[in-house]
């Protein structure tokens, strides 16, 4: 019964922090977050990293403008089929799913403010969002090898 007493009132602080992490997330875009450099092939990506659950269930959620070579990197502890979506998203975005090595596994198109699910063909760590198109225009598709420092050989 103590047992009870104690893990109700945690319980409930985290709900009421999920809560407001959720109720942030409605009102702006977050603060832009680290970046790293990524290649593909000869083009630079300067990508944001969101590692955080906060960070991603943000994302790129209001933000009304992206540069033409940056992008948002979601990189996880652990490999899961992934499922993106663009709610309160206003900038359409093409998300590829990459495996450890950098290789991609699949790129789709998503369209702004859907709550359309997007997934990764198997399970991976690492999702790049980038303007829509911005792969297709470069040849870049499935099994294309991006770089840097969080991709291992």
């Amino acid at each position: 019964m103590m047992y009870i007493k104690t893990i109700i009132p945690r319980l409930a602080a985290a709900a009421m922090a999920f809560v407001a992490l959720v109720a942030t997330a409605q009102h702006g875009p977050q603060p832009r977050l680290d970046t790293i450099e990524l290649t593909a092939g000869m083009h630079v990506i300067r990508a944001e990293v969101a590692q955080t659950p906060a960070q991603q269930s943000i994302g790129m959620m209001y933000r009304k403008e992206m540069g033409a070579n940056e992008g948002m990197l979601f990189a996880n502890a652990q490999a899961e089929v992934r499922c993106f979506w663009m709610r309160n998203t206003l900038i359409p975005l093409s998300i590829a799913f990459i495996a450890d090595d950098g290789s991609i596994v699949n790129i789709a198109d998503m369209q702004p403010q859907s709550d359309a699910s997007h997934c990764s063909a198997k399970p991976v760590r690492f999702a790049l969002e980038m303007r829509q198109g911005w792969f297709a225009r470069r040849g870049i598709q499935a099994g294309f090898r991006l770089r840097g420092a969080p991709f291992r050989p």
